[in-house]
């Protein structure tokens, strides 16, 4: 199956953080109909509320597979509609956990570039209900990616998915999220290969590259 994208999402309402927590989520995210622009902000239609931890422009889209949220429909016993996880891009037929930090996708007519995985919050395992939902997730390995928007374009339900450019340092969305890195000098090749990597993904990656220098 070629990888195209199986729905766009943006927020339905902004509410208020489930669990009776104080402040308000814009977790809860939708699909809609027809085209739609993807600027550098991310999706039009879409909202950020927690700006300090979410968005900005190496966060500004939010992909996960269909085919990992129907995995977790399964063995959650529930139906998950797409959005459930507060993605805008469903995707089929792309490995988008195997992604490569700095691969470039063309969607639609937008250019987007994999920039980190999603790190799992409170917040999430409040929307969602499940008990130990953090541990879980984070433990299967399934986080999906974090674009930034390289070219403005539009797209929609239906639209391919091209790998346009794959770096050669090989370090994927699944091996930053997990930690994972056992062949450390494809971590030093990432961070000397002049990637353009979200702040955040830069510290995680110089701690995990600290303990194995410690450790040997």
């Amino acid at each position: 199956m070629s990888p195209s994208v199986v729905a766009v999402c943006v927020v339905h309402a902004v509410r208020d953080d489930p669990g009776g927590k104080p402040g308000v989520t814009a977790i809860d995210k939708r699909p809609v109909s027809g085209l739609c622009a993807i600027g550098l902000a991310g999706v039009a239609g879409d909202h950020v509320e927690a700006v300090d931890v979410h968005g900005g422009r190496d966060q500004a889209v939010y992909a996960y597979a269909q085919e990992d949220r129907q995995r977790w429909a399964c063995e959650l016993g529930r139906d998950l509609a797409p959005g459930s996880f507060g993605e805008n891009l469903v995707t089929v037929g792309l490995d988008v956990n195997g992604a490569v930090i700095g691969q470039t996708w063309r969607v639609g007519t937008a250019l987007l570039q994999v920039t980190s995985p999603r790190i799992p919050c409170a917040t999430f395992q409040r929307w969602l209900g499940e008990e130990r939902w953090v541990k879980r997730f984070t433990e299967a390995g399934l986080p999906g990616a974090y674009l930034r928007v390289l070219e403005p374009g539009e797209v929609a339900a239906g639209d391919s998915v091209e790998i346009v450019d794959t770096p050669g340092h090989a370090v994927t969305i699944a091996d930053a999220f997990a930690g994972r890195l056992a062949d450390r000098n494809r971590l030093r090749r990432l961070l000397a290969e002049g990637v353009d990597l979200q702040p955040t993904l830069v510290e995680r990656l110089q701690r995990e590259l600290a303990v194995g220098n410690s450790d040997a």
